[in-house]
């Protein structure tokens, strides 16, 4: 079970105000204001701070039990708004054909070194792929291409942009949830939320495997993650 050694509020408050701050377009101060309708008195100040503490272990707690995604990716990098020093970072992920997540990483640059951090990431998750396809971006390809370099198997990369139209689908979708944010104040906390809401997208697509939890609702599931953490 998920530890909350120390809070003031039991474990079922705390994983339905992370929840729906990642499943839904919501604030922390309209979660305040939505718990407060319902008799608790939580202040938004410890929403933010139960979502950066707990979301990346449910995040992780999820990729034991995730599906196997297929070998063709798609692959893009897209722009998150984070308050430090005004710059903005930037998200890398990927979906196979079937539009499933294949995975993900928040980066400071976008460059080769960042684009091969993530395919590293995705690979050590997920397998090697027979394919990988992207835009036209010099630097996601140089990646690719130090990969194949090494000798060890050897990827097809297609640099075909209608392509890659089902990741930049799905980029909307977790903008959405984003857009109410106002910006996240720190790169951690951009990391570890943008977990969280990766990992509630990811059981949407039915991408969670655990006996008999997919016969229950959305949030079912992601309660699911919680019982199966094990204590530190």
């Amino acid at each position: 079970m998920l530890a909350t050694k120390g809070m003031r509020f039991p474990i079922g408050v705390i994983l339905v105000c992370v929840r729906w701050h990642v499943a839904y377009p919501l604030s922390y101060r309209l979660l305040e204001e939505i718990m407060q309708e319902r008799g608790v008195f939580v202040d938004h100040s410890s929403i933010n701070r139960w979502a950066i503490r707990f979301l990346p272990v449910l995040e992780k707690a999820f990729r034991k039990h995730k599906r196997a995604v297929g070998g063709s990716w798609r692959m893009d990098e897209t722009y998150i708004k984070v308050k430090v020093k005004g710059v903005w970072k930037y998200l890398y992920r990927a979906v196979d054909k079937e539009g499933k997540t294949v995975d993900f990483l928040l980066t400071a640059t976008r460059d080769r070194a960042a684009a091969l951090r993530f395919f590293e990431k995705a690979m050590k998750a997920s397998g090697v792929p027979e394919k990988v396809t992207m835009d036209k971006s010099g630097a996601n390809k140089a990646a690719m291409d130090e990969i194949n370099a090494r000798g060890e198997t050897l990827i097809m990369v297609r640099q075909i942009k209608y392509l890659n139209n089902i990741v930049e689908q799905d980029h909307r979708a977790i903008k959405r949830i984003t857009r109410p944010m106002l910006n996240f104040k720190s790169f951690r906390a951009a990391k570890n939320v943008r977990a969280g809401i990766e990992l509630m997208h990811m059981i949407r697509k039915g991408q969670l495997m655990i006996k008999g939890c997919n016969e229950g609702s959305f949030a079912d599931q992601f309660y699911a993650l919680a019982v199966k953490i094990r204590p530190a």
